[in-house]
């Protein structure tokens, strides 16, 4: 399908005043190295789990089949850790960057850990274009291996003599709190009627689900960087502002969005009844269309309902109202951005990597 053409979807996408042209080749090329530095700190984490607890893991990754034979499947765009690094580089230079390896490897082992433990509760059947790990190993034991990645998440950082581990550690673990919190919201709303959630409720959730560990992801590569206290907090800051910008965009995509591209089933959240910050910006609404959707998310799913239920969004101004969310978070994000990093060169990686994830076309 079509990238996003909204005027305001348009504006999110220049670059701010005085930054270097971004044609997404950056964003790549960070992603890339990324993945190329990380990647051994992962192994070498999980190598040293059981092998039950360890066999999960790797299937998960994309590292192994489920049987056990080598895979070379995707372990995802790597852009937490990422944000660590760039974070780093632009607070510390390279030197801070390199110092940074084992921070970054444990903020990406917290987000699996989420992915494993979402995927059970959202009762995803596919991520990264194959089946997830609860619907090959079972609930329990993609629970474990969550839980576990969140340990040797935490661990990795109790063992690294770096000075600023333990503060980042700290760090860490009261992010992981406040995305159980989220998570736990979510899933309250869920079981709420559509017409009594509102939209700050749901964007309250979405920054602690989804912003709360990009914004850790900056903090500690500034941390890392032995930024003072408030570039650390403007880089958090930043990081949660692109990360509601991400988590809009990513509502988007799970309704519109090309199951070739997204790997999972098209309209997979309107399938499960999710209160998507689209879906209740359009109830919200108060327009005709939003009535009609009120009525259809109180009814089981039904196939035939789908299209219906994606145009219903859609002309009760969802899809557009998100859209517009994201370009102004990404306003506010650059805004934090520059506090913290005012020289545009130097902010440039971690512009690149914030613009890469809300201009993913659907």
């Amino acid at each position: 399908m079509a990238e996003f053409t909204t005027a305001d979807q348009a504006a999110a996408e220049q670059p701010s005043a005085g930054a270097p042209p971004l044609d997404g080749h950056e964003a790549a090329v960070i992603l890339e190295r990324t993945r190329a530095s990380v990647d051994p700190e992962l192994r070498a984490a999980i190598d040293s789990l059981p092998g039950s607890m360890r066999r999960i893991a790797l299937y998960h990754f994309g590292w192994e089949h489920a049987d056990g034979t080598p895979a070379a499947g995707s372990a995802g765009k790597a852009i937490r850790p990422a944000l660590v690094l760039t974070a780093a580089a632009a607070l510390g230079g390279p030197r801070a960057r390199a110092t940074a390896l084992r921070a970054a490897a444990a903020v990406e082992l917290v987000h699996n850990f989420t992915l494993l433990h979402d995927d059970v509760m959202d009762r995803d059947t596919t991520r990264r274009h194959r089946p997830t790990a609860w619907t090959v190993f079972g609930d329990a034991d993609a629970i474990l291996a969550g839980d576990a990645l969140q340990a040797l998440a935490l661990g990795l950082l109790a063992e690294d003599p770096h000075p600023a581990s333990s503060a980042a550690a700290a760090r860490l673990a009261s992010c992981v709190v406040e995305l159980c919190a989220g998570q736990h919201a979510d899933t309250a709303l869920e079981r709420r009627h559509p017409g009594e959630v509102t939209l700050d409720e749901v964007l309250t959730m979405a920054e602690a689900k989804t912003g709360a560990l990009l914004g850790c992801a900056c903090a500690l590569g500034a941390l890392y960087a032995g930024a003072s206290d408030e570039d650390v907090e403007a880089l958090d800051a930043f990081g949660r502002q692109a990360g509601l910008a991400f988590q809009l965009i990513d509502d988007v995509i799970g309704i519109w969005g090309d199951p070739k591209r997204t790997g999972k089933p098209a309209g997979a959240d309107l399938a499960v009844r999710k209160k998507s910050l689209p879906v209740v910006a359009a109830l919200t609404s108060g327009t005709p269309a939003a009535t009609e959707l009120a009525e259809l998310y109180e009814l089981p799913y039904a196939k035939e309902d789908l299209e219906r239920t994606v145009l219903a969004v859609e002309r009760a101004g969802g899809r557009d109202w998100a859209q517009v969310q994201a370009a102004d978070r990404m306003a506010r994000a650059m805004d934090e951005l520059t506090r913290a990093v005012a020289d545009p060169e130097a902010a440039g990686g971690l512009l690149a990597l914030a613009e890469f994830v809300t201009r993913r076309s659907t």
